[in-house]
């Protein structure tokens, strides 16, 4: 099947990789439409060697469209995600306005791709930090059925947009020439600093991002009775999100048996050698589709535990990859509108 694309918040970090995604893997696409809000309207947007003028969206937008990508901040998603659908095409939205609906699919192709089916126009993309947190568990949960995941992140000021990216860029520059700095985009300043803080805080003292980590994890595992504790931090990293990773299982598991069952796991790649200083990194996963997995290690608070250090793009596996590799299940199923 070939398929017509509209990108909606093209012209964003995400818009942008959505992109480099669909050319990278060769998608099999008949056109591309690149849309974005009225500030972006007649701004030209490279695919391949074509110019494509980005416009803005509106309810006419999806005509004649097969996939349409969303990231464009939940508002947008809310309004236009089911606009789309009616108009007949499957929307596979990265924004968190779905997330939690019980009427959609919230989808990690590693881990629950049969959901995709059960989609009636619209498919959530997962929180970047649940994305790859997943996919490194689940391959272990289906031998050895996790009961507890406490969970810290450290993620990278792309996870905010191309305003925080350049805001650290600047900030490193003024600390480094002695100069005083002033936040924008941030509470406080992030360069050479770290801000346990994404998203709102609520009653409970966690923060929204924390609390997605938890409901996502087990939507997506289809594991409603897991406990999940998540801490979750802004480091000052441009791309590529960390995450060290402490599990309970239901029966004790050797980590050297956990290295032989990731290193078969679809999109997890491990590298775990501390003799040599062989760990993930964000700087090594930056740009790779992998979910990089190493530190494995027996928890010494726990006889059933294992620890674990996991690095992934957040902008890639952790957002535009996932989307794209929803819709290439879903075109290659025969999934892609359940309603034509």
């Amino acid at each position: 099947m070939q398929c017509n694309v509209a990108i909606v918040g093209a012209t964003g970090l995400v818009g942008q990789e959505f992109i480099k995604v669909l050319q990278q893997r060769n998608f099999p696409v008949t056109s591309i439409s690149l849309y974005a809000s009225d500030r972006s309207d007649g701004k030209k947007l490279y695919v391949g060697h074509q110019a494509i003028i980005v416009k803005e969206t509106t309810p006419e937008s999806f005509d004649n469209v097969d996939i349409a990508l969303f990231s464009a901040g939940s508002e947008v998603s809310r309004y236009f995600a089911p606009i789309a659908a009616k108009a007949g095409a499957l929307v596979v939205d990265n924004s968190a306005a779905w997330r939690m609906d019980p009427k959609v699919p919230l989808v990690v192709p590693e881990v629950n791709a049969e959901d995709i089916k059960l989609h009636d126009g619209i498919i959530a993309n997962p929180n970047c930090s649940t994305i790859q947190m997943v996919v490194a568990l689940y391959p272990l949960h289906k031998v050895n059925p996790i009961k507890r995941i406490v969970v810290s992140t450290y993620q990278a000021v792309s996870g905010t947009g191309s305003a925080a990216m350049e805001e650290l860029t600047t900030q490193t520059k003024l600390v480094l020439e002695g100069q005083n700095v002033v936040p924008h985009v941030y509470p406080h300043q992030i360069a050479f600093n770290l801000l346990p803080e994404i998203d709102v805080f609520l009653d409970s003292g966690y923060t929204r991002e924390e609390l997605k980590m938890v409901e996502e994890t087990r939507k997506i595992m289809h594991a409603p009775d897991i406990a999940i504790s998540a801490t979750c931090v802004r480091v000052p990293v441009f791309i590529g999100h960390s995450e060290a990773v402490n599990v309970e299982f239901t029966d004790p598991i050797a980590p050297d048996d956990a290295r032989r069952i990731l290193a078969e796991a679809p999109g997890v790649k491990v590298l775990d050698d501390p003799s040599v200083s062989l760990y993930p990194q964000p700087w090594l996963a930056a740009n790779s589709d992998d979910t990089y997995v190493g530190r494995i290690r027996a928890d010494a608070s726990h006889p059933r535990g294992l620890v674990m250090w996991v690095v992934s793009d957040n902008l890639r596996k952790g957002a535009a990859l996932n989307a794209v590799q929803i819709a290439e299940e879903a075109v290659k199923r025969g999934w892609v509108n359940r309603q034509k």
